[in-house]
């Protein structure tokens, strides 16, 4: 029974060694003076953001109709810490192709239009 438990922890252990760097909770940049908390982990073959919630500039919890709702969609790894799939825009309701540069603690997200040649972007840091 003891070398079933140690088995299963490691297991565990060994899952978590492996996760992928853009999984995890993002803060995203203030927009207005608000910003979100957006839960990334595997859907399909790539991985998915949802606002799991969201802040007014005081660190107050606000409620919204956008809580729970997908905002990165299918971002699939490219090597070196780059994804790309969709993101979607609440303010206007868009759907964007989705470009994400993971490196440690900070993620650079961008939406793009025209193949990718025009972007706009928000920086993200890394709750946990």
């Amino acid at each position: 029974m003891k070398k079933l438990a140690m088995a299963a922890a490691l297991t565990l252990l060994a899952g978590a060694a492996w996760a992928d760097p853009i999984e995890g909770v993002w803060k995203t940049q203030p927009d207005d003076g608000k910003y979100a908390h957006v839960t990334i982990k595997p859907c399909g073959s790539g991985f998915c953001g949802t606002i799991s919630q969201s802040f007014n500039a005081d660190g107050s919890v606000f409620k919204t109709g956008n809580t729970g709702k997908r905002l990165v969609h299918d971002m699939v790894p490219k090597g070196g810490g780059k994804y790309e799939g969709k993101v979607w825009r609440p303010s206007n309701n868009k759907m964007y192709i989705g470009k994400m540069d993971v490196k440690g603690n900070t993620a650079k997200l961008k939406g793009c239009v025209a193949g990718g040649l025009l972007c706009s972007g928000q920086t993200w840091t890394r709750v946990k």
